[in-house]
């Protein structure tokens, strides 16, 4: 995922509630949704083209979410409303039919947004 599409991912997951963060790799950006209990779930940081997330807890892998068919040519709504639906509370996550709802959460950097991302949106 570029760094621009993982970013309007993360703002429109968390307008649905669900607290996502941008997660910069080395070269490869990705979304991370935090979990109850201190779990962290990586979605789409390794480069591949299929949507997959590696569920981790304190450095190590408790759980994962496998290749979601057809995922390598979803557009940014098909992408947040899978992240959205993924049940983590087996180590191999599944898709609920419907996604739970929850209050949104502010977008992260507030004002200063583009000063902390030095002025690279488009």
């Amino acid at each position: 995922m570029d760094e621009f599409r993982a970013r309007r991912v993360v703002d429109a997951l968390r307008d649905r509630g669900v607290n996502a963060h941008l997660l910069r790799g080395t070269t490869e950006f990705g979304v991370r949704v935090s979990l109850p209990g201190g779990r962290e779930a990586e979605w789409d940081n390794d480069g591949t083209a299929g949507l997959e997330a590696q569920v981790m807890l304190d450095g190590m892998l408790v759980g994962y979410v496998p290749v979601i068919a057809g995922s390598e040519d979803f557009d940014e709504a098909q992408v947040v409303d899978a992240i959205a639906r993924t049940d983590y509370d087996k180590p191999i996550a599944t898709q609920r039919a419907v996604a739970p709802a929850a209050p949104p959460l502010t977008r992260e950097g507030g004002v200063f947004r583009r000063f902390l991302d030095g002025f690279r949106y488009r």
